[in-house]
């Protein structure tokens, strides 16, 4: 069992959905010394977080960020955490709904990704900063 682990540092993004596939792959060359194995991809942070989909048509980027806003409306009366501003609240219960990690399948030194699946970072602040993720990849 071999065990490669790698910290990487995404630039600071917009509010929104954000390809970032090819960073990891970039990040972590190692990979490719993976017959078989899986790749954790974590976000060290509270208030962005990650997803797998769809990456050909860009209107699913736009379509997750207003469906998002929709269902976690920034500036409600019933938020105690705003000292941060107004997307901060509704940043930390976006993230939470959807995830700080993905496990994705290693086959044959590549992410066996289906065809049209890509990484997102979801940044749900509007000056969210730079963002740090830890890559695990174990396996044989």
């Amino acid at each position: 069992m071999k065990w490669i682990q790698t910290s990487l540092s995404l630039r600071q993004r917009s509010r929104g959905f954000h390809l970032i596939t090819r960073e990891i792959l970039e990040a972590i060359p190692e990979l490719n010394t993976l017959q078989t194995g899986m790749l954790q991809v974590f976000i060290q942070h509270t208030s962005a977080s990650l997803t797998l989909n769809e990456n050909a048509s860009p209107d699913v980027l736009d379509d997750f960020e207003s469906h998002f806003d929709q269902m976690v409306p920034e500036n409600q009366p019933y938020y105690q955490h705003t000292l941060e501003g107004p997307d901060d609240m509704p940043a930390h219960i976006k993230a939470s709904l959807l995830g700080n990690s993905l496990l994705l399948p290693i086959a044959k030194g590549r992410l066996a990704l289906g065809t049209w699946q890509g990484i997102y970072l979801c940044e749900h602040r509007d000056h969210g900063g730079s963002r740090k993720v830890m890559l695990t990849a174990w396996g044989e």
